[in-house]
């Protein structure tokens, strides 16, 4: 019966996610032409609703070039590697309760992953080939460039990823993505205690999608088009499904962690019918997840790009750091927990979490920036 369960989700997942990613490039635009008041999509069907599947369409028609100096094999597998790290990661990822016996029902496609988290962390660092083969493999110094940047900027935000949910793995007490769901829903809602690790989180994944202001493997400005500038009908488009399946994994896995995953106060209580509490759950999950997506969509359109140097200090000196305060800081709560014996220290960590945010922000607006050094330096030389 498990194993029919995971066939079943496995068809319906990936069915979704495919549907999901052609929807949010047209949510995307709309999202675009709202924040920069101008006319989105609105010619193919109603509202425009049928543009992503022209959009595919055309991907699927248009000449599929491959230029003689590339590394065809290489060349090739390099967005199919992008597209399916993507999507196995959602092997582990809860999209309700998935407790057969009081559920009736299995909404994950490998229930009880004991190591959930580290199984979504190493497919995900495998993404990072995709993009590097990609601008290997190319024989362009464009998309090579791109290939490097990006090979940077993941190893490093992953640093600050990893180190941000170790606080919320130690409050659970397990890697396992339900028992984290179910220690919020008997204690509270992670973000409520630890409000850094979630910032420092939600920054992080910026970083991992490649999404603005994080984007610098694929900075048109500088490199035309970063790592797949050679690539076009439907090798171009598998990196962007992935790159959209992503922040779609991503948007889970910050609801899961931080923000309760399925549960929501005072609905599908123990009186629900299994069904209804069931279909109640996968909702809210569904919407705090496109809520996070709609985030990430205006994010993209309202921050202007990073230059790199900047990209890379903000994860080695700022946010490395203080995830290291947000890791300390629980340890000690949890210990002074241990031998005191007294519920409710967990609330410790919320001023902790304030009080850094704050000292942090402080001391970076009393920095001074990168263009007024530069413009101290040119008049000193002047003078």
């Amino acid at each position: 019966m498990t194993f029919l369960y995971s066939a079943i989700n496995i068809l319906l997942v990936f069915a979704t996610v495919m549907t999901l990613c052609a929807m949010l490039i047209y949510v995307e635009r709309r999202v675009a032409a709202w924040v920069q008041d101008r006319y989105g999509p609105n010619r193919v069907g109603p509202a425009g609703l049928f543009q992503s599947v022209a959009d595919g369409l055309k991907f699927l028609f248009k000449e599929d070039v491959i230029p003689a100096h590339v590394d065809r094999r290489l060349f090739l597998l390099a967005p199919c590697v992008s597209l399916v790290t993507a999507l196995v990661a959602f092997a582990v990822v809860p999209f309700g309760p998935t407790d057969l016996a009081a559920g009736g029902y299995q909404a994950v496609i490998a229930p009880y992953v004991d190591i959930g988290i580290l199984y979504i962390f190493a497919i995900g660092s495998l993404a990072v080939y995709g993009v590097i083969l990609g601008g290997w493999s190319a024989n362009n110094k464009y998309s090579l460039l791109g290939g490097l940047r990006s090979s940077a900027q993941i190893i490093s935000y992953e640093i600050p990823l990893g180190l941000s949910i170790i606080g919320v793995v130690l409050m659970a007490g397990s890697l396992n993505l339900e028992r984290i769901t179910d220690y919020q829903v008997r204690h509270g809602w992670n973000v409520l205690f630890q409000p850094l690790a979630a910032i420092l989180f939600a920054t992080s994944i910026f970083a991992e999608c490649n999404r603005l202001p994080f984007d610098l493997p694929e900075a048109e400005q500088e490199l035309v088009g970063g790592y797949h500038t050679e690539y076009s009908a439907m090798k171009f488009a598998l990196f962007f499904l992935g790159e959209y399946a992503n922040v779609i994994t991503t948007s889970f896995l910050m609801v899961i962690l931080f923000f309760g995953g399925w549960h929501c106060p005072f609905l599908a209580t123990a009186e629900t019918p299994a069904w209804l509490g069931f279909f109640t759950k996968f909702l809210v999950i569904t919407l705090k997840m496109t809520l996070v997506i709609l985030f990430i969509i205006v994010v993209r359109w309202t921050i202007p790009r990073f230059r790199f140097d900047q990209l890379m200090s903000l994860a080695w000196k700022v946010l490395i750091p203080l995830a290291l305060v947000n890791l300390v800081a629980v340890m000690v709560v949890l210990e002074l927990k241990r031998y005191s014996g007294v519920a409710g220290l967990e609330w410790l960590l919320l001023p902790i979490s304030i009080a850094a945010i704050l000292v942090t922000g402080w001391i970076a607006a009393r920095m001074p920036s990168q263009q007024a050094r530069e413009t101290a330096s040119e008049l000193g030389t002047r003078g």
